[in-house]
């Protein structure tokens, strides 16, 4: 039986911590973003923590063993 290929796009899009969640950054950052205010802007900067069952999901298409 051959290996599962990982989707590039979660490749992509996720990154494992080292204590095995899923972390991902926000979307609607690349234009328009005069409209938005200082607090959506600073809210959607840094990386945010998965939920444990997206995290599963993501990780069968990372073909994560963690």
């Amino acid at each position: 039986m051959p290996k599962i290929k990982t989707k590039s796009g979660t490749k992509k899009r996720f990154k494992t911590t080292g204590t095995g969640k899923v972390a991902m950054f926000s979307s609607g950052k690349r234009h328009n973003l005069t409209k938005r205010t200082k607090k959506m802007k600073r809210a959607a900067k840094g990386p945010v923590i998965m939920s444990k069952q997206d995290t599963k999901i993501v990780k069968k298409y990372m073909n994560s063993k963690i």
